[in-house]
Order: structure tokens, then sequence, then C-alpha cells
């Protein structure tokens, strides 16, 4: 494997559906059908789209929170996808996550500093009492106070309970942080203010991110490359700074034309897509966005293309990608 600290290769997530009183087979639901990425260290990649896309599947995948159908899981090199629970342990410490609802997320019958020190408490690191200094300090990286230790979840806001997520997910020293769409359920105000926090942890400690997102105002805040999926497949990879310039994919371009413009009287043309997300269980023949692209054409209800990469780096699964560079 290359020198990245995360590679997923070729990952599938199929779900078996069954009904009846003889529990027949009824088709499956491709989840996730062939996706590969990399993340390097220090690095953030952010995986968008609508819902439904698979992208949530990915980051449980990913984990070991649920087992893959196919494809394999790389940490540092070695293969983590299909390791048994207590081979697992081993890694697990170097992949935490941080979960979209900090309520439910949190144990209500924990205090604060009881949720933080779990983990380290799991892994029988230190006495107590280095256990609840060492969460001392990690209340103060994550913007709380130390007198906010002894609470219950339900005495913070919204926001305190992220940080405490947060806390928890560093405090076995992670090598990368699954965000699993980590500020959505957050107001506006209190969003910037997390994402400030996870950039700054990240600049500071050298975390790498896999940020799991469908709001690309605050991807295009946070990520260094940005994936874009949609029904269970990769259509586009770039660098945030190539991706939001000058999308190739017409799904992309979709997406990133319902962004508002944070300018007084600014507009950007939107692009409005026909039609519903097909099923997963029966997904189009060929491109999967076909049925919705309005620059569809034979070759893209027959052909399936494959995510390439072009001369410009930018990795895309269109088969007129050069005719929006201009080459054609």
């Amino acid at each position: 494997m290359t020198g990245n600290l995360l590679e997923v290769v070729d990952l599938k997530k199929h779900y078996p559906l069954t009904g009846g009183l003889l529990g027949k087979s009824e088709g499956v639901v491709q989840a996730v059908n062939g996706v590969s990425f990399s993340i390097g260290r220090g690095e953030t990649l952010a995986i968008v789209g609508e819902s439904g896309c698979g992208k949530s599947t990915v980051a449980r995948s990913v984990l070991g929170l649920i087992e893959p159908t196919g494809g394999e899981v790389f940490l540092e090199g070695t293969k983590i996808s299909g390791l048994s629970v207590r081979q697992m342990r081993a890694y697990r410490r170097h992949l935490q996550v941080v979960f979209q609802d900090p309520y439910s997320s949190l144990n209500p019958r924990m205090t604060a500093a009881e949720i933080v020190a779990e983990p380290m408490r799991n892994y029988r690191m230190g006495s107590a009492a280095k256990r609840r200094e060492l969460v001392a300090g990690l209340f103060a990286k994550v913007g709380l106070r130390p007198d906010q230790m002894d609470r219950f979840p339900h005495e913070f806001s919204g926001g305190q309970r992220q940080r405490l997520g947060i806390a928890r997910a560093l405090s076995l020293s992670p090598k990368i942080i699954v965000l699993d769409e980590p500020v959505s359920a957050l107001d506006v105000s209190v969003q910037a203010q997390i994402v400030n926090l996870l950039i700054d942890l990240r600049n500071e400690i050298g975390l790498s991110y896999l940020f799991i997102a469908h709001d690309l105002a605050v991807v295009e805040h946070i990520s260094d490359r940005v994936a874009v999926m949609y029904l269970g497949r990769m259509v586009e990879l770039a660098d945030k700074r190539s991706l939001f310039a000058r999308p190739l994919h017409p799904y992309t371009k979709a997406l990133l034309s319902a962004v508002p413009i944070p300018e007084p009287g600014a507009h950007r043309e939107r692009i409005k897509m026909t039609g519903d997300i097909p099923s997963p269980i029966r997904p189009p023949s060929g491109c999967r966005f076909h049925p919705r692209c309005p620059l569809a054409q034979d070759r893209c209800k027959a052909e399936q293309p494959e995510l390439r990469t072009l001369a410009t780096g930018h990795q895309v699964a269109c088969h007129f990608a050069e005719t929006a560079l201009g080459a054609v």
C-alpha cells in the first residue's frame, strides 16, 4: 500500500432484502458499490452527497461498525477490514468517531467526566486520578470549563454536548477521526464554532478527518479534498479549490449551484435536477445519474463510467468530462 494513513479500496456494502413467510430473497440494496479513496496524515477528506447516497455507510464500514460486503480498508498499510472484534481492538483506538446527534450519542446517566474518560478506562490507561487529570486537559482543549466535569449531558447546550463528543474522541489520541455530519444538528452560529474548533485541533495535533456532510458551505471551509457520491458510487474527487472552482460532473455542478453566495445581491444560476433519486435496489443501467442528467446521451444509458483521473489530476466518473474542460 501507499504511505497514506487510511486507504479504502473498492468498498462495497449490500443489504439483502427478504420477505414472505419463508424469508425469500427479494433483491439487494446496493448501499455502497465500489468506493475507493485515501486520506493522508493531517488531511481532511469530505464525502458529500444527497441523503441515501451511501456516505454514512462508507463511514461506518471504515470504522468497522458494519461489515463490508466487499473491498478492503487499510490503516497505515495494515488491512483492518475483516478483523474480529478482538483483533480490531488494537486498531480501534487510532480510529475514533464523532456522531451527528450530540445528545443521543452521550450516556445520560454518566457525568461529562465519566463520558470522556470511558475510552481511557476501557483501555486501562492510568489510574482514576490520572484519567481525571487528562479529562480536565481535554475539557480545556475543546473549550469547556473544568467545573463542568461533574454535570450530566442534559445540563449542556447542543454545541457543548458536541464538544464533549469531540473530547471523548480525542481521549485515546487517535490518528484519524470520522466526523459523521457533526454539525448538521446545531444552530448555524454554533456550527461555525465547532468547525473552527475542529480545524484548530487538526492544525495543533496533526489529526486526519473523514468528514461526512451534505452542507457544501461547511465542506468548503474545512476540507482539503472533496469526494462526491451518488447512489452508492463516487462520481467526482478533487482538491477543494479545483472542485469548487470548476466541477466536472453534472451532479456536482447541480449540488454547487444550490449553495448560497454570502454576498448581498449575489446569485448563481440554479441547476434543477428532475425526477427522484432512483432506488438502490434497482439502480439504472449505465451511469446511475443519467435519468436526472441534462447532458445524458445514449452511451450514458448503456455504459457505466469508471472513476478516472484526468490530466489535471481531477478524478471524475463521466464519459464527457473532457468536454467540461474544453478539451473536446
